[in-house]
C-alpha cells in the first residue's frame, strides 16, 4: 500500500507539473503569435520600444526617413485608393488598400473594370486598373499596411498599380495567430488572384520586409507560384519561422529555446492549424524560379544579416545581394535611398521588360 500512495503521489506531482508547463508553453504561443493576448501584456509597446532601440540612430537615417516619411504624405494627400477585402478558405476576413495606377502612367496593357469589396459595408465599387505592372507590398511582423506606404508612393510614382495588405492577424485583418510567413504566403495567393481579375496580363512584383519579405519568399518557392510574379524584393528576410520563434522565446522571456520551442510548434499546429517549421523560406528559395533581390543592413540586430547571405547561397533563381552599409533592421532605405530605390529600379528594369 505504501508504494502504491508513492506511485499515486508521484503521478499526481508529474500532472501538476506537466499541466503547468502546458499552460506555460500556450502563454509563450500567445504572447508571441496572438496580437489581441499582446495587447493585455503591453507586449506591442514593449516590442516597439526594444524594435526602436536596437535600430540605428544615426543623423543620416533620422534626416533621410523624415524627407521620406514627408513625401508619402504629401503624396497620400492627393492619390486615390480604394479598401478592398477578401475572406480566407477558413473564414477569415483580409483587408488590403489598393492605390491604382495613374492613366497616364498606363503600360501597354488594357486596363478591365473589376467589382471590389469596399470597407466594412460591403459595398462594391468599379475600379479602373491602368496598366499591367504591379506590386504587392508586404509587412513585417506585429505590422500593418501603412508601414509600407513609403514604397507604395515609390512604386506608384513609377507607374505600378500598388496593392498593399494587413496581413492575417494584424492591422485590420481577422485571424488568430500571426502566421510567420506560412498562413500568409496562401492568404496572399487571393491578393494575386485579384490582381489578375483587373489585369489578366499582370507583370508582379512581391517586395516584403521582414516577416513580409520571408512571405514574399515562400510566395515564390510554391509549386504553385503564379507565372505572373516576374520578381521579388527581399529585405530583410530570416531564413527559418520556427528558428525566429526560438529567438524570441530566448530574447523575449530569457529562457533556453529548446525545452518549449518544439512543444510551442505543436501547440501551435493544434491550436492554429499550422506548423510552424514549414515556414522555412531557406527551403523555399531552393526551389525558386523567380528572379530575387536579396537587401539586407549590415547592422541588423534583429535578424542577422548573415540570413539573407544564407538565403542568397541557397537561391536557386537568377539572383543578386545588396548589402547596405551602416543599415539596421529594415533602415536600408532610410540609410541610402537613392542607392536602394536606384538598385531596386534596375533590377526591375531588367526583368520587368514590355
Amino acid at each position: 500500500m505504501h508504494g502504491k500512495k508513492k506511485i499515486r503521489i508521484a503521478v499526481s506531482v508529474f500532472s501538476v507539473l506537466f499541466t503547468v508547463y502546458a499552460v506555460f508553453v500556450y502563454f509563450l504561443v500567445s504572447a508571441c503569435l496572438v496580437p489581441s493576448f499582446m495587447d493585455k501584456l503591453n507586449a506591442f509597446e514593449d516590442i516597439t520600444r526594444k524594435c526602436y532601440s536596437e535600430q540605428v540612430q544615426t543623423a543620416d537615417i533620422k534626416e533621410n526617413r523624415t524627407k521620406l516619411l514627408s513625401g508619402t504624405e504629401e503624396w497620400l494627400e492627393e492619390t486615390a485608393r480604394v479598401k478592398i477585402q477578401a475572406r480566407t478558405a477558413d473564414g477569415y476576413l483580409l483587408t488590403a488598400v489598393q492605390f491604382p495606377a495613374e492613366k497616364g502612367d498606363a503600360g501597354r496593357a488594357g486596363s478591365t473594370g473589376s467589382k471590389v469589396s469596399t470597407g466594412n459595408t460591403g459595398s462594391t465599387e468599379s475600379m479602373e486598373s491602368a496598366g499591367d505592372k504591379w506590386v504587392l507590398l508586404l509587412h513585417g511582423y506585429t505590422g500593418w499596411k501603412e508601414e509600407m506606404y513609403q514604397f507604395a508612393c515609390w512604386y506608384h510614382q513609377q507607374g505600378y498599380s500598388v496593392l498593399v495588405p494587413d496581413l492575417r492577424c494584424q492591422g485590420e485583418s481577422e485571424g488568430d495567430f500571426i502566421g510567420m510567413g506560412w498562413t500568409d504566403h496562401y492568404d496572399c495567393e487571393l491578393w494575386i488572384s485579384h490582381i489578375l481579375e483587373q489585369s489578366p496580363e499582370a507583370r508582379i512584383v512581391l517586395h516584403g520586409q521582414s516577416m513580409g519579405a520571408a512571405t514574399a519568399l515562400l510566395m515564390a518557392g510554391s509549386p504553385e507560384a503564379s507565372e505572373h510574379i516576374k520578381a521579388v524584393v527581399s529585405d530583410s528576410a530570416y531564413t527559418s519561422g520556427y528558428e525566429m520563434f526560438g529567438d524570441k522565446i530566448t530574447e523575449w522571456f530569457h529562457l533556453p529555446a529548446a525545452p518549449f520551442v518544439n512543444p510551442a510548434c505543436v501547440m501551435l499546429k493544434l491550436r492554429g492549424g499550422y506548423d510552424l517549421k514549414n515556414a522555412s523560406p531557406l527551403r523555399a528559395v531552393k526551389e525558386s524560379k523567380i528572379p530575387t533581390l536579396f537587401i539586407h543592413g549590415d547592422e541588423d540586430r534583429m535578424i542577422d544579416v548573415n540570413m539573407s547571405f544564407e538565403l542568397f547561397e541557397a537561391a536557386a533563381c537568377e539572383k543578386e545581394l545588396f548589402i547596405v552599409e551602416g543599415a539596421g533592421h529594415a533602415q536600408a532605405q532610410d540609410k541610402a535611398p537613392d542607392a536602394y530605390y536606384g538598385r531596386i529600379s534596375a533590377f526591375l528594369e531588367r526583368y520587368l521588360q514590355e
